[in-house]
């Protein structure tokens, strides 16, 4: 026993040369010619069972991470257990096997999405897969579920709080659920994120920002700027702007859901925020960004899917909204105090302002935006006004045109036309 040296090792791994080296006692130095050109090794204990003669093996660990002398203490006590009669490989291969079945992280996130889908809208699941895709499957995903402890949570909301506030409580949200999931699947006790709270570690959340809603310069101002932040994106900014709709509804559309030749975008009930079918009018404009939106789809099932040269063992997938967002962010920052900063969601309630503006009616406008009308109105009310929202979006759709075009535009013909 210890017929190696320390000095030796280093030696033979300056050699670089495949070596297998015995320090006594079944305990050996082995380095392949990958690893010598690692500049690494590997220990391993050869043994036999009592009244066995075959020889087996197990391996301790790597040279230089597993120093000698913490090979031969750990050979030390694998001995005590041979001669007790354990086979400490085949040990050893079965606990690996068992913890490759348990339920890692990745495992429980996975089996969350799978048993949400149906439960929660599409664009929710999309969001939510990439939350936890990004921010925790990729820092703990091959983590053992009960290893996860309070404080992991708190590093994973900090480092996304480092880069968005927003961001980081919807995936302490998500958290949450995953690890509730958990709980109700008895793959753990009790939830790791059960007294992490928010506030305590990214602060206070900041007062709610106010709606934009962009005037007729800015829009003059952001329309004609559009094409610096790419085809695809400037094509959904003008759709989005000139349909009302909601990001999530347009990023998950399907070229089924469109029919250009009725001139209608149907929004079917599981990709619609209040879960009904909703149809939307189309105008020539629209349509004709649609047909350009189909030319850079690159056959995708989706109107915007995601980015030819970044799609990966998930096929054909939509584009993510944050996407979006980020082009937007730089077009403002370019655009300077030209246009305030501002979100897709911020489209909506400038357009709605808009319309109210043109003279549109109370009922026809929020039935653009898929508002639902409520109480009396929801109940006796059952015509959903596609005349009339076809009528008021073609003026919008036009008023846009002129802002982009940098075109004239008289309000009175528009508040005389619709009533």
């Amino acid at each position: 026993m210890g017929t190696l040296s320390d000095i030796q090792l280093k030696n033979l791994i300056l050699a670089g040369a495949a070596v297998s080296k015995s320090d006594g006692e079944g305990l050996t130095f082995t380095m392949s010619k990958g690893q010598a050109a690692e500049k690494c090794g590997s220990w391993v204990l050869r043994y036999r069972l009592p009244g066995v003669r075959t020889q087996k093996e197990i391996t301790i660990g790597k040279y230089p991470d597993t120093s000698l002398a913490a090979a031969r203490k750990e050979a030390s006590k694998l001995r005590a257990r041979i001669q007790q009669g354990e086979d400490v490989a085949r040990e050893k291969q079965r606990e690996k096997q068992e913890r490759a079945c348990a339920w890692t992280v990745r495992r429980l996130a996975d089996d969350y999405l799978e048993k949400a889908t149906g439960r929660l809208a599409p664009s929710t699941i999309s969001q939510r897969r990439q939350q936890l895709r990004d921010h925790v499957v990729s820092v703990i995903g091959n983590r053992l579920a009960t290893d996860v402890t309070p404080a992991d949570i708190v590093d994973i909301v900090e480092a996304a709080a480092a880069k968005s506030r927003h961001v980081a409580r919807l995936v302490l949200m998500v958290l949450r659920e995953v690890f509730s999931h958990a709980v109700g699947r008895h793959v753990i006790e009790s939830s790791p994120c059960a007294h992490v709270k928010a506030n305590a570690v990214i602060g206070q959340p900041p007062v709610h920002r106010t709606r934009i809603m962009l005037n007729e310069q800015e829009l003059r101002a952001m329309l004609p700027a559009l094409p610096a932040i790419g085809r695809s994106n400037e094509l959904a900014v003008k759709v989005l702007l000139s349909t009302c709709t909601r990001i999530g509804e347009l990023t998950m559309a399907e070229w089924s859901h469109v029919d250009l030749e009725r001139r209608e975008w149907t929004i079917p009930p599981e990709r619609s925020k209040n879960r009904t079918r909703f149809v939307i009018p189309l105008t020539d404009p629209v349509v004709g960004w649609f047909l350009d939106l189909r030319t850079v789809a690159f056959a995708s099932r989706f109107v915007l899917p995601v980015r030819t040269r970044f799609r990966n063992s998930d096929g054909d997938r939509p584009m993510e909204a944050a996407t979006l967002n980020a082009a937007i962010n730089r077009l403002c920052l370019a655009l300077g105090d030209k246009c305030r900063r501002f979100t897709p969601h911020d489209l909506r309630s400038t357009a709605r302002s808009h319309l109210g503006a043109m003279g549109v009616d109370l009922l026809v406008a929020e039935r653009c935006l898929n508002h639902s009308l409520g109480g009396l109105v929801a109940v006796y009310d059952q015509h959903d006004y596609l005349g009339e929202r076809r009528t008021a979006l073609d003026l919008w759709a036009r008023f846009i045109v002129a802002c982009e075009t940098g075109s004239d535009w008289n309000v009175i013909p528009l508040l005389r036309a619709v009533k």
